[in-house]
């Protein structure tokens, strides 16, 4: 049986990995609740900012602010993570996630556009949270299978997901009993998700893994000077880091600029909430669900292989997107489906690069910092997909978007070579 101390020194190596067990339960739990909370945004926030400001050219708006406060969040979750660990920042972004989806609320039983404004660009916390939770899984996790430990933090989040979108409906009908707006109802949900995620890491994500991960590699750095080793040079981030930057910031803007004007295309041609709740939430499944696999794949197959993948599967999805009939959902589940599909391949392969290429001395700080790019991608996706779209078409939009994923065949080569 494993023992319970956490002292770095005297830790074996089936401590640790009890302690890696117990970690991803933790997660795991964390991801079920915020999966729940960024299905929201996602689903009825384009809707929500067209009914709001009565423009369809705005309707990327919300994509656009709540991805844009992602890109703040990760910032400072990964600074409190290399100062105070992952509990405490972790805990915070899920926290203010919470807070944020109340201010949407807010603004929408007000009528209040500034408010909601204001208000999606905090709820933009919880997704930043959401993806950094599952650099918590790797803290520990041997070289070998890092991407395995990330494939398990993010398909846990499918659950909550997937329920999310499929419960836009019964929500809007208990948000109208309320005396609030039926679009805010997935935001209550939201509040409620993010809240609980963030009790729960604070009660239970003890003993921290990135500051037990840091003691370890001090103990390591220690021991190779006591055996006449040169000690360790400053610690840099290897060119890995920035080619997974690059693999994950272009398949979060393909990803999110044809996902976020999905909803209104559907709206446009007579599809009720139901049917968008449906291709949305099967596109989110899509984006987690596969993650055991993908992750496995990532370990075995490597991560450029899986790379390239991603951006053949995005090119795909963009194209059957663009030939779809506007009536036609079988098709638009289709494409959505491997939107997801190759987000996954993209982010799990590019999060593999960024930890190998990474020691826990620069690891979070590091990690939060690429996720501020993945994130101000994704803004700039949501905002110009909506504009792009009202001044062309739902297909030009989605070729386009398709298209962009091939800027990572050059990436890929150039780092191979």
């Amino acid at each position: 049986m494993a023992r319970t101390t956490t002292d770095p020194g005297s830790l074996t190596e089936a401590d640790i990995a009890g302690i890696q067990r117990r970690t991803l339960a933790v997660v795991v739990m964390s991801q079920v609740l915020g999966g729940a909370g960024l299905a929201a945004g996602i689903t009825v926030g384009a809707l929500l900012a067209q009914d709001m400001l009565g423009s369809e050219g705005l309707a990327g708006l919300p994509a656009a602010l709540f991805t844009l406060g992602s890109a703040l969040a990760a910032m400072l979750v990964g600074r409190i993570t290399q100062r105070w660990g992952r509990r405490l920042g972790l805990g915070f972004g899920f926290a203010a996630g919470g807070l944020g989806a109340i201010g949407v609320v807010a603004a929408a039983a007000l009528g209040n556009a500034p408010l909601l404004f204001a208000a999606l660009f905090v709820y933009g916390s919880g997704t930043a949270t959401n993806l950094q939770a599952r650099y918590a899984g790797t803290d520990l996790a041997p070289s070998n299978r890092r991407a395995t430990a990330v494939s398990i933090a993010m398909v846990s989040t499918t659950l909550g997901a997937v329920a999310g979108p499929n419960l836009v409906e019964p929500l809007g009908g208990l948000a109208e009993g309320l005396g609030l707006p039926s679009l805010s109802g997935p935001f209550l949900l939201a509040a409620v998700a993010y809240l609980a995620a963030s009790a729960a890491l604070l009660a239970l994500l003890r003993p921290d893994p990135y500051l037990l991960a840091r003691g370890i590699e001090a103990v390591r750095q220690r021991e190779q000077g006591a055996g006449g080793e040169a000690p360790a040079a400053t610690p840099r981030v290897g060119m890995g880091a920035y080619v997974g930057a690059v693999v994950m910031v272009v398949t979060q803007i393909s990803m999110v600029a044809i996902m976020t004007m999905t909803p209104v295309h559907m709206r446009a041609h007579h599809h009720g909430l139901g049917a968008v709740g449906l291709v949305i939430g099967l596109h989110v499944g899509a984006m987690y669900l596969p993650s055991l696999v993908t992750g496995r794949l990532v370990d075995r197959w490597g991560r450029t292989q899986m790379a390239v993948l991603s951006g053949i599967t995005l090119l795909a999805a963009g194209v059957i997107a663009a030939l779809a009939p506007g009536d036609s959902v079988g098709l638009l589940i289709v494409a959505l489906v491997l939107l997801g599909f190759g987000w996954n391949f993209g982010l799990i392969s590019g999060t593999a690069l960024v930890v190998d290429a990474t020691v826990p001395a620069n690891r979070p700080r590091t990690q939060g910092a690429i996720d501020v790019f993945i994130a101000l991608g994704g803004a700039v996706g949501g905002a110009l997909s909506g504009v792009l779209m009202a001044a062309t078409s739902f297909v030009t939009l989605s070729i386009i978007g398709g298209l962009l994923s091939l800027l990572l065949v050059p990436v890929l080569l150039w780092a191979k070579r």
